[in-house]
């Protein structure tokens, strides 16, 4: 399953990025994960459905006491892009 996502609410400069990949390989997931230049936070996940489902739910908590999401735009597919990592970039 993939997952591409935008994450917006107080989500740069407060370790989200480094956040997400550290709970991406909690789930043995894959992708990446970019700041944006209008402020938002994109990513796309990929792996199991239940593990793609446990991260999406962990970022919506917020993943540190630092971070607020305020809204995540999800959209998922069932073909992956077959990355070999989480990477930050």
């Amino acid at each position: 399953m993939l997952a591409h996502v935008i994450v917006s609410g107080r989500v740069q400069g407060v370790g989200f990025r480094f956040s997400a990949r550290q709970q991406a390989d909690q789930y043995n997931l894959t992708g990446w994960v970019q700041n944006k230049s209008d402020g938002t936070v994109e990513l796309e996940v990929e792996g199991s459905k239940d593990g793609v489902h446990a991260f999406l739910n962990d970022l919506k908590e917020g993943l540190n006491p630092a971070i607020k999401v305020d809204d995540m735009k999800v959209d998922t597919q069932q073909d992956e892009k077959g990355y070999s990592s989480f990477s930050i970039r």
